[in-house]
């Protein structure tokens, strides 16, 4: 058995794991820059042409700095401040108003 894990520990009833605290609305705006490039309809097509790229390949560069700009909006609302705890189910369940 791995010493790193014990199933007295990790099945504590009394002492549950914590929650995830991931979850946030701003996440869903990651999945802009997979479900656009899929909408094939914008591919269609050579002009307008930007530099003298054909729409295609100039495209495909915009997608990637969509992709950037949604990770890092993602990045800077959803990042914990420093010094700042995060309360978990463990924390509060004991806490005295």
């Amino acid at each position: 058995m791995d010493p790193r894990y014990s199933a007295r520990v990790a099945d504590d009833p009394v002492h549950p794991p914590a929650a995830r605290s991931d979850h946030s609305p701003w996440n869903l705006l990651l999945l802009v820059p997979i479900l656009i490039p899929l909408l094939t309809f914008l591919y269609d097509g050579v002009e307008p042409r930007l530099f003298g790229f054909p729409r295609f390949y100039w495209l495909q560069l915009a997608f990637i700095g969509l992709g950037i700009v949604c990770t890092a909006v993602v990045y800077r609302l959803t990042k914990r401040k420093r010094g700042v705890p995060v309360a978990t189910a463990r924390d509060t369940r004991g806490a005295r108003p």
